[in-house]
């Protein structure tokens, strides 16, 4: 079968389209033909060794897939052959069958199209467990999203809609800006790219407090960080809570006496060891998840679309940040 291949650290670029021998499902495993991989920002960290995760080389990135049961091992009695199925599976997304643990899989709803399926666990899993659990967002209360128009920002958008708050999107353009409105942000607003003075950093802050009525974010979701983190810090409501959701602008230093300031919580968002530690709790989040796709609710929205030859490039676009929504790899 075919694979992508990382075979040494570094840039996408470095990847290798390769043959390699094809998976066999052993006791309680599942093979999967993989019909789409979904690409997230850690698939360009973890290729260049800068993942807190670091498979053996050479390994296929790619942490989310759709596809169709292939095989079934020993004691598997969940799923049966031809299943559609949406599986989370940490890496080996980007080759053409994948072994996967049938209880980190969930059944692909009648009527969606294997795409859609490979871009949901992973950012509306983050943004739904970072909403619902860590920041405990209430009805009529202020989310800002930052980089509002990528896959986790965009999924938060939507879950905070949902969820019954009043949103406010924060991307680097104005387009990005009015893609995450056409997803439901009440408000938004475009802040500059690269390193932040001082005055754009007070200039990011006066923003966030003009548009949340004075009194600043009650929850604020940054999968940002570097200098945009401490701004948004100083913008935080009375007792407000500030996700910590990524760092595609470095990983920022925050003076802690604005917390005590703001009687304020940082909350750590660590998605992928919460699924591991609680996994009841994660599949009541994806059936919440599902269930409101289904009814319209959430709108998955895919910018791009790579075959497999090409997944470099559809790993680049996260790197530079061009990404809007999700990127998919399909297998056609």
């Amino acid at each position: 079968m075919k694979a992508m291949l990382c075979k040494e650290y570094g840039p996408p670029e470095n990847l290798v389209l390769s043959e390699v021998p094809g998976p066999h499902a052993g006791p309680g495993q599942i093979v999967i033909q993989v019909k789409a991989c979904g690409v997230n920002f850690p698939d360009v960290l973890v290729i260049e060794n800068k993942y807190q995760f670091k498979p053996a080389l050479p390994f296929a990135p790619g942490a989310e897939i759709a596809g169709v049961v292939k095989a079934l091992g020993d004691g598997v009695s969940r799923f049966k052959k031809g299943d559609r199925v949406i599986a989370s599976i940490g890496n080996g997304g980007m080759q053409e069958e994948v072994l996967a643990d049938p209880n980190r899989c969930i059944a692909m709803p009648d009527g969606m199209d294997f795409a859609t399926g490979s871009g949901l666990i992973l950012t509306y899993g983050t943004s739904h467990y970072a909403l619902k659990d860590r920041a405990k967002l209430k009805p009529g209360e202020t989310l800002v999203v930052l980089g509002a128009a990528g896959g986790v920002g965009l999924a938060a958008v939507e879950l905070g809609k949902a969820f019954g708050a009043r949103v406010v999107a924060g991307a680097s353009s104005q387009e990005k800006v009015d893609l995450a409105k056409a997803h439901g942000a009440d408000g938004g607003f475009v802040y500059p790219t690269g390193k932040l003075s001082r005055d754009q950093q007070k200039e990011l802050s006066d923003t966030i407090k003009k548009l949340t009525g004075g009194n600043g974010a009650d929850v604020l979701y940054d999968p940002v960080g570097g200098d945009y983190a401490e701004p948004c810090v100083r913008a935080m409501n009375w007792e407000g809570r500030y996700l910590v959701i990524g760092f595609t602008a470095g990983i920022p230093s925050v003076p802690l006496n604005l917390t005590l300031l703001k009687s304020c919580d940082i909350l750590g968002v660590f998605w992928g060891a919460f699924t591991a530690r609680n996994p009841k709790r994660n599949q009541e989040h994806l059936a919440e998840i599902l269930g409101w796709t289904v009814e319209g609710k959430l709108r998955p929205h895919i910018s791009a679309r790579f075959p497999l030859a090409r997944a470099g490039e559809a790993i680049r676009m996260l790197a530079d940040r061009k990404a809007q929504g999700k990127v998919v790899v399909t297998m056609e």
